[in-house]
């Protein structure tokens, strides 16, 4: 059951967005060793939105409505977040920046970057943060989050933020503890979206 707490005056219906950012402008790597991926992780953060990697007509129909969006500070999302809505009020805060990853130490194996991300967050899970955030303090970090979009929707009924896959399913998380729908799936995928509706009484 959501706590009356947190979710009080919120209105029925409404709803907060989730968006993935769009494509990054950098090349991915077909197959790389484990320094390899970790100057992709580098390279994936300090990247900015690739110019052909326009929101879906449909996605931005959904937020067009909306005069203020929420971004992470990280190049590739506070530009997908310009593109998806120009005229609207950005909030740009660290707080949404995605989990992190780290380079696994394994010599001698090649694989492509998508293999050594899951292999990164597998890892990143069982313990293996060496030198950056860890899950316990992401989660922590994820439920700072969801109380921002909730105190906005409780202000005007509709919040949007524009920012990454994995900590926004993170976050997603919380919302559905607090008593949100979820419409729509966290997928591995630029621009994608997930809506979380307030349907209480």
């Amino acid at each position: 059951m959501p706590d009356p707490k947190q979710t009080q005056s919120i209105a029925k219906g409404a709803r907060i967005i989730l968006v993935r950012h769009g494509r990054p402008h950098l090349p991915l790597r077909p197959r790389t060793g484990h320094h390899g991926f970790r100057d992709y992780i580098d390279a994936y953060e300090a990247a900015g939105l690739d110019p052909e990697s326009m929101p879906p007509r449909e996605l931005a129909d959904l937020v067009k409505e909306l005069d203020h969006v929420f971004s992470s500070d990280r190049p590739r999302a506070h530009q997908s977040a310009r593109a998806l809505a120009p005229r609207a009020d950005l909030q740009v805060d660290p707080l949404f920046a995605e989990a992190p990853l780290a380079s696994p130490r394994i010599p001698l194996l090649k694989m492509r970057v998508p293999k050594w991300a899951v292999v990164a967050r597998l890892l990143w899970h069982a313990g293996y943060h060496p030198e950056i955030e860890d899950y316990p303090t992401a989660r922590d970090r994820a439920c700072r989050a969801a109380d921002i979009l909730v105190d906005k929707v409780r202000e005007g009924g509709a919040a949007v933020l524009v920012a990454h896959g994995y900590f926004n399913a993170m976050i997603g998380r919380q919302l559905r503890r607090r008593g949100f729908a979820r419409t729509g799936s966290h997928r591995v995928r630029y621009w994608n979206d997930v809506v979380y509706e307030w349907k209480q009484p």
